[in-house]
């Protein structure tokens, strides 16, 4: 990965950017759901970074896989919108209006390694996901979508809660699909709050489905 620093009047911006970034890990608009998919290498790798975004409270994580194809029997409604992807902590509070602008500005930045340690996300039946319906509860994953990015935003414990999800599509997705060859479908989806409502407040999809492909 890379990090940048990016100036913005009197604050500075970190981005960690995933580069080079899976050939085959793509994510678009589809209108009425938002639509990613991903390989092995694919879902290894937006695994790394959902785990590195839920301990970088003061980073944009970004996975610039806008130019990336889905594959070709990936069904969508009317005409996609090809996307970036861009993970963030709430506390950050950084404008989307202004990722453009920082975006254009990153340049080469600063080759960097870091571990993923295996126990950043809980295990699947230590979550209390009944907690997520209650009216007090806040963390909860937020999407945006500014200058052909989507952003993921949420605190370290919807990141982590949420990443569970991924991390189980990781161990379990390549065995399942070679058991099961063929028109198989392994997914997960992960949704802007835990209500029924098809889009969020600023009206962009609040659901995010994540495919997992063997063949593209």
């Amino acid at each position: 990965m890379r990090i940048h620093r990016v100036r913005t009047g009197d604050s500075e911006v970190r981005v960690v950017r995933l580069a080079p970034a899976p050939a085959r890990l793509a994510l678009r608009d589809d209108h009425h759901w938002l639509s990613m998919y991903a390989d092995r290498e694919g879902v290894t790798g937006l695994t790394a970074m959902w785990s590195l975004a839920a301990r970088s409270a003061r980073s944009l994580v970004y996975l610039p896989i806008r130019s990336n194809p889905a594959p070709g029997d990936a069904i969508g409604d009317g005409v996609p919108v090809s996307l970036d992807l861009v993970l963030a902590h709430h506390s950050l509070q950084f404008p989307t209006a202004s990722w453009k602008r920082v975006r254009a500005r990153l340049g080469t930045g600063r080759a960097h390694t870091t571990a993923t340690p295996d126990r950043d996300f809980p295990d699947g039946a230590a979550i209390d996901h009944q907690r997520w319906y209650h009216r007090t509860y806040r963390d909860h994953l937020g999407f945006d979508i500014a200058a052909h990015t989507l952003f993921v935003v949420g605190s370290p414990t919807a990141f982590r809660e949420h990443g569970a999800a991924l991390r189980d599509l990781t161990e379990q997705a390549p065995a399942h699909m070679h058991r099961h060859p063929g028109p198989g479908h392994c997914c997960v989806e992960l949704s802007s709050g835990p209500w029924t409502e098809a889009r969020t407040r600023g009206n962009v999809p609040a659901r995010l489905h994540i495919q997992y492909c063997d063949t593209w």
